[in-house]
């Protein structure tokens, strides 16, 4: 595994991982919890990934006390990412919060449910338009000076916003839904980014499972948030197959997985971008850490590039709700 440097000269692996789903968003989860911490470990120690997303709504919280477990002895050789900005009562998500007293409480949680010293990464999660992005980022910055956290991120944040954090603190990634199947960041935020030095991190680079060529079907188990996206409804998933199709005869002729060509595709956008894919599965870890090896030529990265144009993409990535909290 290669590795790729993030804004302020932070240096992962090319492929990182995303943890949530070991703990919720996708069903009954396969393994036991000593099974994931394996997965964890198994991504380190074999697959060569270096940089693990977490956050402490996931769960909520139980998915950070995984990865500190997980990853303790393995902390000199990972990048631990989390997130703060959610309004958590009693279990249950109610809201954004990002209020500079907010932050510093949730980061001395967070550090104390990894078991670890320092945040690597510290993102805030959604926008909270009760509170000025200026704000947010000065109290990050007073964490990092104190040395409880290391770098600033943002997650689903619009351009402007971008801008406004990086002039108080410098914003050393910003990770938003980013796929074959969901262009949204192209136009303003890869630009942004670009220009300020900022790394990307897209999240759900494999459009939920879907670029993987293995979801056929809109009937997901209780509990797979799946089923409220309206692109996974039967008449969209069935318009979006198209989409997969082409990906699948693509990874066929270079004898690579369709999920492979999927992430192969992000990291031949720029240098900076790091897709951090979930799984629970150890032979998805060697897959998706095998994309770094499938070198797509010019004319293919061009047909792919197209590609979400000319087959067209069915219903949003987000319900109305969702919807209404990114690009703020």
């Amino acid at each position: 595994m290669h590795t790729r440097t993030l804004g302020q000269g932070l240096e992962v692996s090319a492929v990182g991982l995303g943890a949530m789903g070991m703990s919720q968003s996708y069903g009954p989860n396969p393994g036991s919890r000593d099974d994931m911490i394996g997965v964890l470990r198994y991504a380190v120690e074999e697959a060569g990934i270096t940089f693990v997303d977490t956050a402490e709504v996931y769960g909520p919280f139980v998915n950070e006390e995984l990865v500190g477990e997980a990853l303790r002895p393995l902390r000199d050789r990972v990048v631990i990412a989390t997130k703060f900005g959610w309004d958590i009562q009693d279990g249950k998500t109610v809201g954004t919060n990002s209020r500079p007293e907010h932050i510093r409480r949730v980061a001395d949680e967070s550090l104390g449910r990894l078991g670890i010293d320092a945040i690597d990464l510290f993102y805030q999660h959604r926008v909270d338009p009760d509170v000025p992005i200026e704000d947010v980022a000065g109290t990050v910055a007073e964490l990092v000076q104190a040395g409880k956290v290391r770098h600033f991120g943002l997650s689903e944040a619009g351009a402007a916003t971008i801008r406004r954090a990086h002039a108080v603190h410098p914003v050393t990634a910003v990770q938003s839904e980013y796929s074959l199947w969901t262009r949204d960041p192209e136009p303003e935020v890869l630009p942004t980014c670009a220009e300020l030095g900022v790394g990307f991190v897209p999240f759900s680079p494999l459009g939920r499972g879907f670029l993987t060529g293995t979801v056929s079907t809109s009937e997901f188990t209780e509990g797979d948030i799946r089923n409220a996206i309206p692109r996974f409804e039967a008449g969209n998933l069935d318009a979006n197959q198209a989409l997969v199709a082409q990906v699948r005869a693509l990874a066929e002729a270079r004898e690579a997985a369709p999920g492979q060509v999927a992430l192969a595709w992000l990291l031949a956008q720029q240098p900076w971008i790091v897709p951090i894919p979930g799984t629970r599965r150890r032979e998805r870890l060697d897959e998706n850490a095998g994309a770094t090896r499938v070198a797509l030529s010019a004319d293919e990265i061009a047909d792919l590039n197209a590609l979400a144009s000319r087959t067209g993409v069915q219903g949003n990535r987000y319900n109305e709700t969702g919807m209404s909290m990114v690009g703020l």
